[in-house]
């Protein structure tokens, strides 16, 4: 790609019992839209009213189901996704024109999953299609609420709380949220349980034009890396799939909005003003400046719209004559998306540790190239590596030899002794600076010119003269060199020496006493007391708990005598069955309930098993395709290069015999987990039928226990002892209590409906039932 091209624009109608088919229409090749209108007879005879409008799109999706609009609208944009181009979907339109329902659909179908968790399948799908690479997928999902960002999936457990309020920040690699939580998502059944999580959070709220109306505007992004198996590639891909559910404009009118609703709705419509004059400029090529930080909703799609990405939008409207007025918006707001040009390229970087690995196998390669071209020159053995400390002595001692003239030159083998020879110049040449300053510092004074008090005690002692001149020559950066003129008095030298040694500043070094500082020991901290308190603590809380269980001990259980359980008095209302059922697991149907659970937890032990031996299969069978086709590569290049027989018997080469033997040993493991797999799924069989016999004789007694106790009269109770003539179960049950099933049991029954009609929806059931599971079942 890398060309400039428009902006995808393509317009759903919402399914409704009254479309006005007088007013609108689809052009033949389903890409156009044309609404008509009649005129306004009381605006009188000459009437300039518009009543005819034309649009020209991508496309027209009238009564289309959810797969015909994937497959339209965002199958290609995620399918480039994986080669580094980002992509943005965006679903625009009025309040309860179906924009939701475009981009994620219903949670509960999975026939009516929308854009969001279908384009999550997509994406994991042709990871697996991609075995050459490694692929990881994150995932964050924004929330924009009244100009307010919130990240909806902060209510993980495993997400930290941060009291710094999120922020979108631009950077040279593009616009990000700071502080919004990106979470790797493994697996598509991750993905699908992170897209429910953020489901749940989002702000909705009821008005006249839609029961469920979303409050805010929400962005899913798919971050997506891939980098190639191959070591030898050091570049990899980045990029980013936009998933944008922007919240319906309203016209307070029709939505009879009140309150906070009326102030959600305010934002709303100011922030898709601001996103529609966004787009007006892009459109205008003779615009220089375009104003995305109007609101946060354009700032954070900033490189989203117009950038580098492939763009579709999605206008929802309705078909209804009531709100032609509405369509006509969305569908200006289309055709204005249309003029916006995008450059989609592809995000390239590099991968710094593999990049070091090769440039060292290229280091090698050229050295050994290197020892070629030495060979073939006649020349000695050549090191390239760097110099050892005997070697830089060596050249140092070559160095001062040249200087000295007793070497005439010195021998050049390669560059690094070059770059060494001239660092052995400069450290000789550093020296003999060096031992220069020394010697003029042993003969001469070093003076500061701008210091005024230590010119005034030079020239006190002689050394300057009253215009401030030095006696000796000056070296041209401030400071005089010099010594006491010849026709100084031989009697004034001792003076000279004795005020010479007063003056502070006179030495070019000075000597500074410092004080040592007495400090105060830091205070010890006795640690007695704490252990003290500590181990008391201790002794009260082991004296607690034997108290504890000395009461428990000496209390009696209460099913130890019958005769106190006949004292009890029974309520005079029965109780709710799900505490009775609590009530019952604990005391009389205690061992049944221990019994179902240790038969459930046996079974899901062994589905957990089933699950890790059928993924097992799948991994291996995927080895065996892939040994075979390298086998079939080895095999049809032995071919072409002609086969070699040896007394009837066909030669192979070392790498297809050992693709033979891998491809055996891979069929033999095969065929050992399918047996155990097989064994498994007899074992899981068993294990089922125990627990349905655990849960029904479970059932069974709760409900003798629980007429018996309440609502079997009294005075029949001494007819249903053992000598009575009255036998249990002659009483009709009005109300039949049953045990929950549990959420896997629930799922093994959704899969053996569903799955044989569509084996993809794995993922998003299972992703559904352990979701499900977060909301507490009574009879649990």
């Amino acid at each position: 790609m890398g060309t400039r091209k428009k902006v995808h624009a393509y317009v759903r109608v919402k399914p409704t019992d009254e479309f006005a088919y007088e007013m609108i229409t689809f052009g033949e090749d389903n890409k156009s839209i044309d609404i008509h209108i009649k005129k306004d007879g009381r605006r009188g005879t000459v009437n300039n009213q518009q009543t005819d409008w034309s649009f020209k799109l991508d496309g027209v999706l009238h009564d289309a189901s959810q797969d015909c609009v994937y497959d339209t609208v965002a199958k290609e944009v995620v399918a480039q996704a994986l080669d580094g181009y980002n992509g943005t979907i965006m679903c625009y339109g009025q309040t309860g024109a179906g924009k939701t329902y475009t981009m994620t659909g219903t949670t509960e179908n999975y026939k009516h999953r929308g854009i969001l968790p279908r384009a999550l399948q997509q994406v994991f799908r042709m990871i697996e299609e991609r075995p050459t690479h490694s692929i990881t997928v994150r995932v964050s999902y924004l929330e924009i609420y009244n100009e307010t960002l919130f990240d909806l999936l902060s209510t993980l457990p495993y997400v930290g709380n941060s009291d710094t309020p999120m922020s979108i920040v631009e950077s040279p690699q593009g616009i990000f949220v700071k502080g919004l939580s990106v979470h790797m998502t493994g697996r598509e059944e991750d993905a699908f349980s992170l897209l429910f999580e953020g489901e749940t959070n989002r702000i909705i709220a009821s008005h006249t034009m839609n029961k469920n109306s979303s409050r805010s505007h929400c962005i899913f992004t798919i971050y997506i890396e891939a980098h190639s198996r191959s070591l030898s590639d050091e570049k990899y891909v980045t990029s980013k799939i936009n998933l944008v559910d922007l919240a319906g404009s309203e016209r307070v009118g029709k939505t009879g909005s009140e309150g906070q609703i009326l102030k959600e709705a305010t934002y709303i419509n100011k922030s898709l003003s601001f996103l529609e004059q966004a787009i007006i400029a892009l459109g205008d090529r003779k615009r220089e400046h375009v104003p995305f930080r109007q609101c946060k909703l354009t700032h954070a799609l900033k490189d989203s719209l117009g950038g580098n990405c492939n763009m579709v939008i999605v206008a929802n409207v309705y078909g209804e004559a009531t709100q032609l007025d509405e369509t006509l918006s969305s569908l200006r707001f289309a055709s204005r998306m249309k003029l916006i040009t995008t450059e989609p390229s592809i995000n390239e970087k590099y991968d710094a540790e593999r990049m070091v690995k090769n440039l060292e196998k290229e280091l090698i390669l050229l050295k050994q190239e290197l020892a070629i071209h030495d060979s073939l020159a006649n020349r000695a053995m050549v090191t390239y590596d760097p110099m050892d400390e005997v070697q830089i002595a060596e050249i140092n001692s070559q160095v001062r030899r040249y200087l000295d003239g007793s070497l005439e030159e010195i021998d050049i083998i390669n560059l690094r002794q070059i770059q060494e020879v001239f660092n052995q110049f400069k450290v000789i040449l550093s020296l003999q600076e060096q031992e220069v300053e020394a010697n003029l510092r042993r003969k001469y004074t070093l003076i500061n010119k701008n210091d005024y008090a230590t010119i005034t005690a030079v020239q006190k002692a002689g050394l300057v003269d009253v215009e401030g001149n030095t006696v000796g020559e000056t070296d041209g950066q401030g400071f005089g060199l010099g010594i006491a003129p010849f026709s100084a008095k031989p009697g004034k030298k001792g003076k000279i020496k004795k005020s010479y040694k007063d003056i502070p500043g006179a030495l070019g070094k000075k000597d500074g006493l410092l004080s040592p500082v007495s400090g105060k020991d830091g205070e010890s901290i006795s640690t007695s007391r704490t252990q003290l308190l500590s181990s008391s603590k201790e002794a009260d809380v082991k004296d607690v708990l034997s108290r504890d269980r000395e009461a428990s001990g000496s209390e009696p259980l209460a099913s130890d005598s019958p005769k106190e359980d006949s004292r009890i008095t029974r309520p005079a209302t029965p109780p709710p069955k799900p505490s009775a059922f609590e009530e019952f697991k604990n005391e009389r149907g205690s061992e049944i309930n221990r019994i179902f659970k240790q038969n459930k937890t046996i079974l899901n032990d062994r589905r957990k098993k089933a699950s890790e031996t059928a993924q097992r299969i799948n991994s291996i069978k995927k080895e065996i395709d892939t040994t075979k086709e390298a086998l079939d590569v080895q095999k049809n290049f032995r071919e072409e290069q002609g086969e070699y027989e040896n007394k009837g018997l066909m030669i192979i080469d070392e790498e297809e015999f050992l693709l033979i033997l891998k491809l055996k040993e891979l069929k033999k493991q095969y065929r050992g987990e399918y047996q155990d797999l097989h064994d498994l799924k007899a074992e899981i069989q068993y294990c089922q039928h125990l627990v349905d016999q655990c849960r029904q004789r479970l059932l069974t007694e709760f409900d003798i226990w629980y007429n018996e106790s309440f609502l079997i009269p009294e005075e029949m109770q001494a007819s249903l002892k053992a000598k009575g003539s009255i036998r249990l179960g002659l009483f009709p049950l009005t109300k039949l209590t049953s045990l929950a099933e549990d959420d896997e049991e629930k799922f093994g029954q959704i899969q053996a409906s569903v799955l044989p009609d569509c084996p993809d929806s794995v993922s998003f059931y299972n992703a559904r039932m352990k979701f499900d599971q977060k909301t507490p079942c009574p009879y649990r």
